[in-house]
């Protein structure tokens, strides 16, 4: 189970980061091809696909992968 991310979608707003119970994501250090720092995944052990990072980006950018 884990959190898949669209880098190149994602704007860097960091709601998924700081809303993520397990603190799976954080910001990557290189910028996607708009500019922003993406969220990344740090964590795939310790996520746990409950779902909030989805609820909480207001781009649509991540998709939970169960299974």
């Amino acid at each position: 189970m884990s959190a898949k991310i669209d880098k190149e979608r994602c704007k860097g707003c960091e709601l998924c980061v700081f809303y993520c119970p397990q603190k799976c994501l954080k910001l990557s250090e290189v910028l996607n091809m708009s500019g922003y720092r993406p969220a990344e995944l740090i964590n795939e052990e310790s996520c746990n696909s409950c779902g909030m990072c989805y609820i909480m980006c207001p781009d649509y950018t991540i998709e939970i992968i169960k299974g």
